[in-house]
């Protein structure tokens, strides 16, 4: 989902556009929240006008729905507001009809917006990954610690669709009065959400409102955050949604890349390992900016990062300090089986 930063935004603040593709009739129209230039895939709030109509069909792209406000039909049964459907690419949904109108969540996630008229399925799709649920109705809420680290107490999550193989997720998440959480976060996905009701608040981006949106990519520092009066909104991620906190606002993605590729290291040595000695392609003196940062009272203990910050298969005491030219590489052997430069 490689989209551009989107952050703040508010549907509110633009007008309805018409649909112009092929296969979506009259009578829908959207707002864009975020569009990928490179594969057409996108998050819409689609407004279905009264007495709308969409055949029976089925789409190129997997996406997901979420009813906002009043009602849908499929197939002749009415769905409300709240109700959330992932349908897989190729899956082949029953005629679409609102009588009185309906605001509805589209989001293409693997290719642009499309419809192809059919009542069977295509021959490749996975129907068994369909799934719909009525989320405010039949799931209950959940506390945040569905991740670990977890957020502050009174963030409550609802899981809408987990991808085994990803871990992406898709979730409605809410925050209670008064909520609070005084740290920053980044994460090792891109985050996408949508403000159904209420407003919260971020350090740096200020309030989010109802209709508020963000396409958020990986590494970017988020926070403190907090909720007067509560709010409810649907998130997303493009793969495992990892809290990594600190409360240092001004770091870099780039020094918040290098700081989870660090914390991996402590985290999953053996994984860090294989994937960096693999034709001994492995990165030098990755950094972890809190085990070097200056803090109240002195320097911090920089014993963790003393070292030169990558692994060899003998890891007992071995020279560095051999001399050299300046500005020249040194080369020297660890005993396992060939020399290196660095």
């Amino acid at each position: 989902m490689a989209r551009p930063h989107i952050e703040p935004f508010c549907d509110r603040d633009v007008h309805w556009k018409k649909m112009a593709l092929p296969g979506f009739g009259t009578g829908f129209s959207y707002k864009m929240l975020s569009f990928d230039n490179e594969t057409g895939a996108c998050s819409m709030n689609v407004q279905l006008a009264g007495g709308y109509k969409r055949p029976p069909g089925f789409s190129m792209s997997e996406y997901e729905m979420m009813v906002i406000q009043g009602s849908i039909n499929i197939g002749g049964k009415r769905y409300g507001k709240g109700h959330y459907f992932y349908l897989p690419a190729g899956y082949s949904l029953g005629e679409l009809t609102t009588e009185q109108g309906a605001e509805v969540l589209m989001m293409f996630n693997t290719g642009a917006p499309d419809h192809h008229e059919s009542d069977e399925h295509h021959a490749l799709c996975q129907t068994g990954l369909y799934h719909d649920v009525s989320s405010y109705d039949d799931i209950p809420w959940s506390s945040g610690g569905v991740t670990s680290p977890t957020v502050a107490t009174g963030c409550l999550v609802k899981v809408l669709n987990f991808n085994p193989n990803s871990q992406a997720l898709t979730f409605l998440y809410c925050m209670t009065p008064n909520f609070s959480q005084d740290n920053i976060s980044y994460h090792d996905c891109a985050e996408e959400s949508y403000h159904i009701w209420g407003t919260s608040w971020m350090m740096q981006f200020g309030e989010i409102p109802t209709g508020g949106y963000f396409w958020r990519p990986a590494y970017i520092n988020h926070g403190s955050f907090a909720s007067a009066y509560g709010c409810i909104a649907l998130g997303r991620t493009d793969s495992k949604l990892f809290n990594h906190f600190h409360y240092n606002p001004w770091t870099t993605p780039v020094e918040n890349a290098d700081r989870s590729l660090a914390r991996m290291t402590k985290r999953d040595p053996l994984l860090y390992r294989w994937g960096y000695s693999r034709s001994h392609n492995h990165p030098h003196s990755i950094t972890d900016f809190e085990d070097t940062m200056i803090r109240r009272g002195g320097m911090a203990d920089l014993d963790l990062a003393s070292g030169h910050g990558h692994y060899h298969q003998y890891e007992g005491d071995h020279d560095h300090s051999a001399s050299h030219p300046e500005g020249e590489p040194h080369s020297h052997d660890h005993d396992h089986g060939h020399s290196h430069d660095h």
